[in-house]
């Protein structure tokens, strides 16, 4: 029987990883800025259930009209994305723990006790639900067909979306000791890509799960067990022919989306993530500092510090602008040339662990209690 890794809460592990002489830094506080955008909270929503301590992988995924969003209490909810009305309302009684992930006409989530569960799109009822053999803490992906989902357990699964049978199954070891997250599994085209807890990013064939190619991003190194955490907890980024990954204690890469070869790598510790445009990559550092990396070789750009040790999310582009919330529920609107603050918002007074989600006008937020909100960012008048 596979043992489960030892989950370690990313406070614990730098408080462990500081000397005992020396005294843990606080959070910087928040500054006054000259705000150049105006925020206005477009509506707001309840999901049961939520503990700041569990840092579940539940966030909002928007398709077509409709925001849909789960909590650990068991209920997923369509809501109409313009008003935040309740369209339907499906009670799993299961603690759920991550997704929900759209698509094709589906909605599904998965558990903390290692289950999935799969909805109708347009009414919520319940179509299939499954048992995967591992906690699942990723919004599961769907498309051809497929539910792919990623386990604690170091499995990415693909269930036929018809009845949630196993069409194929590939596992990566987990070392003893790990990061408590997990990136969503990513499709692209005819593949699927995720990261695995030993620092690898595998590419599979989503039809069949065969094996494409296996990347190694950072290789664990260090003698103690906390030295060698180099987790991948973040979805893997696709923008044409290139992939962009992020690791803990590790490095930022771009890697060829054909073959897995690492084009260029830059030493930069993320656990939460980035976002990626046109031209700039942008990442959340282990200890809160957003930085904006040119994509074309890893150069840093910029990078905005007045936010350290907030526990800062995974940014998002939202319409002109960058936004990141923090532990104590504030959103942060960034500008993408520069890092420069545009503007701020207080969500709640709970810790936000899951990255914000563009949705046309609208960002949208789930804080780790479960409240859910749509805001929006105008510029604000000149003169």
């Amino acid at each position: 029987m596979r043992a489960y890794p030892v989950w370690l809460p990313l406070v614990a592990l730098l408080v462990a990883a500081c000397s005992k002489e020396k005294e843990v830094a606080p959070p910087a506080e928040l500054v006054k800025f000259e705000a150049s955008v105006s925020v206005s909270r477009a509506w707001s929503a309840g999901t049961k259930g939520g503990d700041e301590v569990l840092r579940l992988g539940l966030r909002p995924a928007v398709s077509a009209d409709r925001a849909y969003v789960a909590g650990h209490g068991g209920d997923v909810q369509a809501l109409d994305l313009a008003t935040g009305r309740v369209a339907w309302r499906a009670a799993t009684k299961l603690p759920l723990a991550g997704g929900p992930g759209a698509g094709d006409g589906l909605v599904a989530v998965g558990s903390s006790g290692g289950h999935v569960v799969a909805l109708d799109a347009g009414t919520g009822g319940e179509r299939w639900r499954v048992a995967v053999g591992g906690e699942v803490l990723a919004a599961p992906a769907i498309a051809g067909g497929l539910v792919v989902v990623r386990t604690v357990s170091g499995r990415l699964l693909g269930l036929r979306a018809t009845d949630g049978s196993e069409a194929w199954s590939y596992e990566q070891p987990v070392p003893r000791l790990t990061l408590r997250g997990n990136g969503a599994p990513v499709v692209s085209g005819d593949m699927v890509l995720a990261g695995f807890d030993n620092g690898r990013v595998v590419a599979l064939s989503l039809a069949e799960g065969d094996l494409l190619w296996t990347a190694t991003v950072t290789p664990a190194r260090g003698r103690t067990e906390i030295e060698r955490l180099v987790d991948i907890d973040s979805p893997v980024r696709v923008l044409g022919a290139d992939v962009y990954v992020a690791g803990f204690q590790g490095r930022v890469a771009m890697l060829a989306r054909d073959s897995g070869q690492i084009w260029w790598g830059r030493e930069l510790s993320s656990h939460r993530g980035l976002a990626a445009d046109g031209e700039r990559l942008y990442v959340t550092t282990s200890d809160s500092a957003v930085v904006a990396l040119s994509r074309r070789d890893g150069t840093e750009i910029w990078r905005q510090e007045q936010m350290l040790r907030r526990g800062l999310t995974a940014p998002a582009l939202a319409g002109d602008a960058l936004v990141v919330a923090d532990f104590e529920g504030w959103l942060h609107w960034l500008d993408p040339a520069s890092g420069r603050l545009l503007g701020r918002a207080k969500a709640g007074g709970g810790r936000i662990s899951n990255a914000p989600v563009e949705a046309g006008a609208l960002t949208l937020v789930q804080s780790d209690s479960g409240e859910v909100q749509a805001w929006r960012a105008t510029p604000q008048a000149s003169g």
